[in-house]
């Protein structure tokens, strides 16, 4: 570890500039500045060798998968554990090559469009997003195609795509004698090569019809238990192709797309004993689920005399682990979870259950309860705590393994390390009772941390922002080395100029509790002179986003051309980027600034950051604070300059979800409720378009499949209606990432760039319309 450190002693030497008394920063900027500024990213995206991103094992275990970079790009390896030995996971160019064909986009070997891919269960192919869609390649020919669809699509999870048929491929039972599916909306089953069904339910209908993929057999296979479904309102979001490349005439496309306050699917657990071939219904109270929002899987429990669900009740205040009684049909609470505010819905890791033995009696579970997110183990027959697995001023991240056998749960953390920075994640094995709490990884950085599935070995990728990654294998006994996998090396990205952004602390409005960000300085920074700030925002209560990894190339798309804080730097602006208050990884409390608040955005703590940073730094400007962001980041944007105009003055939003009335079901309902009620309204950009005194500019993508491009053009309503100025840019074409890439040269980035320079630096830039035609296909001009 000690050269790691010593090889970015001049980045860290960096940092302590001299202060000296600074003059404002108005000097001209030129087109090939900014064009070097555009094309920064691309040209320093290569110069690193062997970062390795986070490891995968290839079924069966005896070897690990990871993406690294190398000469020209990455290259995805896999590494025998037995051995050591190292080879391409795959033939890249045939793989490229294959892509290009079956996608019509141009794909490199060395510069794959793929950031992690998840092997097929028998490891023979992989499975990736790529061009908005799932894709499978198979490995032994290299043949890629969109992945098949399988199971019946549901607008973001609660409302079904009827106009999809589901997946009704005979469910077999554990014994392979008999086997059930949907027949005419009800539930049938058949002596396998049997000819005639039998229907066992006689109440389906396309209102109130039984879900095929649904079905789960007992473990005896003498029942079965399926979701009776009353399916939720389809509404649908219309989107027009105003400029398609196949013909002159627009086309328009259709999405389904549930909003908050939407009528929700409605699934409610159906129990038949089937023994013998001959069906009977077991009726099911539905006192203990009465509104459901979501409801878990249906699992039989391992004696079949169970079956248990988890009930998320509209609003996201209420969760049970519900059991029923196979028999009787009788449901009982076996775990129940209720907070005044929210149960936090945002992050799947966050809804941890785990039934030990798969019997019920005791329930590992998750819970916010204490303030802190913590792991309990339940008594599943009482539904009392039996005692509190892991407690303390820190937060459970994620499990990772639980052993019924020997009482032991493998999980990550953060917080928990005194003196540490709070985000960054570490691992961690404690017993059921709470004993023998033992630290797997120790490095002060960020840890990702792969494990065999026998859990003999564990790959540990490591990094924080000014150290390089390390990839280590590890024998999960003792915590011992196996080998070192990979040492980053970023001598020529160093020797390019690159230089670690500064990690800063300040107090939040409570005055006790630390926000942290970091500061990004142009690379010809001056301490003698006074830079505009600019704060890249993002402060979705989903998660945290400042960076804590090694930054900014490793964990990223080789094709990722999101605008960097560096280039934006370089401009002559000092860039930022800031956690406060109302996002995750904190303490409950410090969560929960974003319940019916999304207004908030934590800026108060943000601003005092700033000013904090102001009083340390001579060169700070806070007379000259701009903000950008998309999606969340651009809704934060816009409410920047709406709600506190006194201190930002320059704003760019991206595919803001402007309005959460307008927005995806899910995401906004977990933070600001259901009912609708006037929360929404107090937080919409759209309702409070006439507070606008800045300088703003509103980018979107037509295509956006994320956030309803209605959403912005509705805050552009408000703005024209309330007398306002302001800029926009629509993007024929663009999606959710429009902030990335438009045109042929980065139109988008020029474009984001030229409006900081002029409404911020107070600098004139290019005429650009006047520029050699040359210049969109890549010669950049003198002057």
């Amino acid at each position: 570890m000690k050269r790691h450190v010593t090889a970015l002693t001049v980045a860290i030497s960096f940092l302590a500039l001299a202060a000296a008394t600074p003059t404002p920063t108005l000097a001209q900027v030129t087109a090939a500045d900014i064009q070097q500024s555009v094309h920064l990213q691309d040209s320093w995206l290569y110069l690193t060798r062997d970062v390795a991103d986070p490891a995968q094992w290839v079924p069966g275990g005896r070897s690990f998968t990871y993406r690294k970079t190398v000469e020209g790009g990455f290259n995805f390896v896999t590494y025998d554990v037995a051995s050591g030995a190292k080879r391409p996971a795959f033939d890249h160019a045939a793989i490229a090559a294959s892509l290009s064909k079956a996608s019509g986009e141009k794909v490199e070997a060395l510069r794959l469009p793929i950031n992690s891919f998840s092997y097929t269960s028998e490891g023979k192919a992989i499975e990736f997003g790529f061009s908005e869609e799932r894709w499978r390649c198979t490995l032994a020919d290299a043949s890629c195609a969109p992945a098949p669809v399988t199971r019946q699509p549901r607008g973001f999870g609660v409302v079904r795509d009827l106009k999809v048929p589901a997946d009704n491929t005979p469910h077999r039972s554990p014994d392979g004698k008999w086997e059930a599916y949907v027949e005419n909306f009800n539930i049938a089953i058949r002596p396998v090569g049997g000819d005639t069904w039998t229907r066992i339910s006689f109440d389906g209908s396309e209102a109130n019809f039984y879900d095929s993929e649904s079905i789960v057999w007992s473990p005896d296979s003498t029942k079965l238990a399926a979701y009776r479904v009353v399916p939720g309102y389809r509404r649908e979001v219309t989107r027009v192709i105003t400029s398609p490349s196949d013909q002159v005439q627009p086309k328009t496309i259709y999405q389904l797309y549930p909003k908050p306050g939407d009528p929700v699917d409605i699934d409610r657990p159906a129990l038949f004993h089937v023994a013998g071939g001959k069906g009977r219904q077991i009726a099911i109270a539905e006192t203990l689920f009465p509104n459901p929002y979501r409801m878990s899987p249906i699992s039989w429990r391992k004696d079949s005399r169970t079956i248990s669900f988890r009930y998320d009740q509209r609003g996201h205040q209420l969760n049970r682990l519900v059991e029923v009684d196979a028999e009787t049909g009788a449901a009982r609470t076996a775990v129940e979870e209720r907070a005044s505010t929210f149960i936090n819905q945002g992050s799947p890791n966050r809804q941890f259950r785990h039934e030990v033995g798969g019997m019920g009696n005791e329930v590992i579970w998750m819970s916010e309860r204490d303030g802190w997110n913590h792991l309990y183990l339940f008594d599943g027959r009482t539904g009392k705590v039996k005692n509190q697995i892991t407690k303390g001023d820190w937060v459970v991240r994620e499990v990772v393994k639980v052993d019924d056998a020997k009482r032991q749960i493998w999980f990550a953390a953060g917080g928990m390390r005194p003196g540490e920075d709070p985000y960054l994640q570490h691992y961690y094995r404690v017993d059921f009772d709470g004993r023998n709490l033992t630290p797997i990884t120790t490095v002060n950085a960020y840890h990702d941390v792969a494990f065999s599935p026998d859990m003999a070995y564990y790959v540990d990728t490591y990094s924080k922002i000014d150290l390089p990654t390390v990839s280590e294998l590890r024998r999960s006994s003792d915590g011992s080395l196996v080998a070192t996998v990979e040492t980053a090396d970023v001598s020529r990205l160093m020797a390019a100029g690159f230089r670690p952004p500064e990690a800063f602390v300040a107090k939040g409005r409570d005055g006790k509790t630390d926000i942290y960000g970091v500061i990004v300085r142009p690379r010809n920074f001056d301490p003698n002179k006074k830079y505009p700030v600019i704060e890249n925002i993002y402060a979705g209560p989903h998660s945290s986003f400042v960076p804590k990894k090694w930054w900014p190339f490793g964990y990223q798309s080789s094709g990722d051309k999101t605008i960097g804080m560096q280039s934006l730097a370089d401009l002559g602006f000092i860039v930022v980027q800031i956690d406060g208050m109302g996002t995750l990884n904190r303490s409950k409390a410090f969560h929960d600034v974003a319940w019916k608040n999304i207004a908030d955005t934590g800026f108060t703590d943000r601003i005092l950051w700033h000013k904090a940073a102001a009083a340390k730094y001579d060169w700070y400007d806070t007379s000259r604070v701009g903000i950008y962001g998309g999606s969340a980041g651009g809704q934060n944007t816009l409410l920047a300059l709406l709600f506190h105009p006194e201190f930002y003055k320059v704003g760019i939003a991206y595919n803001g979800c402007h309005d959460n009335r307008m927005d995806k079901i899910g995401w906004n309902e977990a933070w600001m409720g259901w009912p609708i009620d006037e929360s929404y309204a107090a937080s919409s950009g759209v309702d409070n378009a006439w507070r606008l005194q800045g300088k703003l500019m509103l980018v979107v993508g037509e295509l956006d499949m994320n956030v309803d491009p209605a959403s912005t053009y509705q805050v552009v309503d408000a703005l024209i209606k309330a007398g306002k100025d302001f800029d926009m840019l629509t993007v024929p074409g663009g999606g959710h990432g429009v902030l990335r890439s438009v045109g042929p040269v980065d139109y988008g980035l020029r474009r984001h760039y030229d409006y900081f320079l002029k409404h911020l630096a107070g600098v004139d830039t290019p005429n650009w319309n006047t520029m050699p035609k040359s210049v969109p296909g890549g010669t950049v001009p003198t002057s």
